[in-house]
């Protein structure tokens, strides 16, 4: 059975791939779960837009590490909107996706919310917060990000 990965699966690939996997495989476990979809004309076009999309969030080489790190650390207004109660306390917490979007808002680089690294799990209280994203190439940089009641 011929598929198109559209997640990353150990032992088999990356999203964009074509892979060759057995049919109970690939009907039982990947397909069900989202992680392939079957490789058709249409399908494989989507591949160059997974492709690009994945492109985008890579970091080349340290050089452009560096540049990201600069850019990272010059952001001011990294805010993350939350619903709170009347005496401050969240309704949930912030994750690393709530992160990279707060980032992307605030103007900086497209991130991916694996390279986001919390202080703990999540943040769950207001004020400013240190975030360390991992940029590759053995940099990272420290992020200030304000969670607001929204």
């Amino acid at each position: 059975m011929k598929l198109i990965l559209t997640a990353d699966v150990d032992k088999l690939g990356a999203p964009g791939d074509i892979v060759e996997v057995k049919g109970g495989y690939g009907r039982n476990f990947l397909l069900p779960r989202g992680l392939a979809i079957v490789a058709t004309p249409g399908a494989e076009r989507q591949i160059e837009s997974i492709k690009r999309a994945q492109e985008a969030r890579e970091v080349r080489d340290s050089d452009h590490a560096n540049e990201l790190k600069q850019k990272l650390e010059s952001l001011a207004d990294v805010k993350v909107a939350v619903k709170t109660s009347d005496t401050g306390k969240l309704f949930g917490s912030v994750t690393a996706g709530d992160v990279a979007s707060a980032v992307k808002a605030a103007g900086g680089p497209t991130l991916d919310k694996r390279s986001v690294h919390m202080p703990k799990e999540h943040i769950k209280s207001t004020g400013a917060h240190s975030v360390v994203v991992d940029l590759g190439h053995e940099t990272t940089a420290r992020v200030a990000v304000e969670v607001v009641p929204a």
